[in-house]
């Protein structure tokens, strides 16, 4: 099976969505691809108690009525083909092969996850985890919840949780409290962003937040039960249900790194590289939202808008977006100081602490070795069921492994998915 679009767009959340209607708006025939069963992504997910937020269904409004656009959810990229095609695999139509004239990747951003004794207990998860875990009917009513790490996503996480009716006994920020200072006096710029970090918060009424902190350990029998938590000199241990710790987000570029994209360093981590009209190093490939780098919702819109109406060449109407985006790029590069990773968030767990869960590889392990593809090589860290999403991140923030000038980088390889065997059959159909 074979279908052809002008424009085929990876990610339905905010930059995708965004895309989507800059590029139908122009007349173009738009496929939309996501990997899952309704439009959102993380930021607007959807579940049984979530309806769709009020800017979604603006969103799919526009889209809905003209018959421009394609749906292609519960769908993943499992490979992209010569001359402009992908393979995907959908839960309704199995493998199919999807062309393209312009492809535009809003492959948005992954969790962050930094390992340390215990993380691997039921109940811990990410931050981002946890939302998901709610939104997807998981009840947490009455539990008593820990949530760490760095950045809005916790104070995201804090509200999702609080809404579900879980008890939110602290939140441990590893930024230090004069670095949120600046942040948040910084925020009267955005008086939008003000108000929203107030609505998420309740103004921290009732609750701990804890700054210059990170997570230590976790334990239980057989369950989380209680969490050390470092601050400054002192540990402290809560008695908890769950903990829920992340440090930020990693842009998601797999995709467009195997198809060539070049990169560029974002702060601890890789992004893809585009222009001003939000192209790639790959002729007629685009990129827009936290693929291209962390900056939040508003950012991703405005990058989605530019880049669809650049894919359909409609530059100069994308040009009167710059301002706009100059905007939330100076808002996302206040985030990115504030909450940078300092030492304790850094410091290497110890030896017996499992960094590579897949593999069951412990971190004395892999440290054992002077880089990430000899320790790969050895001990099968990151070749297990995520691919190195996880323990990879985490080796480069612990041992700043790929992160020098012109390190050299191994280009991902198909298939980026687990797939059906007759998936990738169809990928050989009438070649």
């Amino acid at each position: 099976m074979s279908e052809r679009y002008d424009v085929v767009i990876v990610g339905a959340g905010p930059a995708g969505l965004s895309a989507a209607r800059a590029a139908a708006g122009q007349g173009a025939r738009v496929a939309i691809i996501d990997d899952n069963p309704r439009a959102g992504g993380q930021v607007w997910r959807q579940g049984p108690r979530y309806p769709a937020q009020a800017p979604l269904r603006t969103l799919m409004d526009t889209l809905a009525p003209d018959g421009h656009v394609a749906w292609w959810q519960s769908s993943r990229v499992v490979a992209p083909l010569a001359g402009g095609e992908l393979l995907i695999e959908s839960e309704q139509h199995g493998g199919v092969r999807v062309s393209y004239g312009r492809l535009i990747l809003a492959t948005g951003a992954r969790e962050r996850l930094l390992p340390f004794p215990g993380w691997t207990l039921p109940g811990v998860t990410g931050a981002g985890g946890l939302q998901a875990l709610i939104k997807g009917g998981v009840p947490v009513r009455g539990e008593r919840i820990v949530i760490a790490g760095s950045g809005p996503l916790l104070l995201a996480a804090l509200a999702t949780a609080r809404h579900a009716g879980a008890d939110v006994l602290a939140v441990i920020e590893q930024a230090s409290a004069s670095a949120l200072a600046r942040f948040a006096l910084s925020l009267t710029r955005t008086p939008s962003k003000l108000v929203q970090a107030a609505m998420l918060t309740r103004g921290f009424a009732g609750l701990r937040y804890w700054t210059g902190s990170v997570v230590r350990e976790a334990s239980g029998a057989g369950h989380v039960e209680q969490v050390t938590i470092r601050r400054g000199e002192r540990e402290l241990t809560l008695a908890c249900d769950r903990v829920a710790c992340g440090y930020g987000l990693e842009p998601n570029g797999l995709l467009g790194e195997s198809l060539g994209c070049a990169v560029a360093a974002r702060g601890d981590g890789r992004a893809l590289a585009v222009d001003d009209l939000q192209r790639t190093s790959v002729e007629h490939v685009f990129a827009a939202g936290e693929c291209t780098g962390v900056g939040g919702m508003e950012l991703a819109r405005v990058e989605g808008s530019i880049a669809g109406l650049a894919a359909v060449d409609a530059a100069l109407a994308a040009r009167a977006r710059f301002a706009e985006r100059a905007r939330w790029r100076r808002f996302a590069a206040n985030v990115d100081a504030a909450f940078a990773l300092g030492e304790a968030a850094r410091a290497v767990p110890p030896d017996d602490t499992l960094l590579c869960r897949c593999e069951d590889v412990t971190i004395g392990a892999v440290r054992a070795h002077a880089n990430w593809r000899d320790a790969k090589l050895q001990t099968r860290c990151g070749m297990g069921a995520c691919q190195g999403r996880i323990c990879a991140t985490a080796a480069r923030t612990f041992f700043g492994w790929g992160t020098g000038a012109g390190v050299a980088q191994a280009v991902p390889r198909p298939p980026l998915q687990p797939a059906q065997i007759a998936t990738l059959i169809e990928a050989a159909a009438d070649s």
